[in-house]
């Protein structure tokens, strides 16, 4: 692998990362850095699914692919399901 080949999936990543960032609704407290990382992952497991199904050189949907995988990665980690705090008041725990 390139030193090019690594600043497009770099390039990629980002913007991936960030579309994925504007898709997912509500405030997500992640970095810029965590952001990237996402959209890297989405663009790798993207690339990795799409060749795996229907084969290589389809690039409008492995970039839709990847945009989903890192939107889902970005709502994973932003919004946990288990939260005690809803709203800035304590949840009642029904026993």
């Amino acid at each position: 692998m390139t030193i090019s080949a690594l600043l497009v999936w770099l390039i990629t990543g980002l913007v991936v990362g960030g579309l994925a960032h504007l898709l997912v609704p509500g405030r997500q407290r992640i970095g810029i850095l965590l952001t990237l990382l996402f959209g890297i992952v989405g663009a790798l497991v993207g690339g990795i699914v799409t060749a795996a199904i229907i084969g290589a050189g389809h690039l409008i949907i492995t970039f839709l692919v990847s945009l989903v995988v890192a939107a889902l990665l970005i709502a994973v980690v932003s919004h946990p399901t288990g939260r005690r705090y809803v709203y800035g008041r304590r949840r009642r725990v029904l026993r």
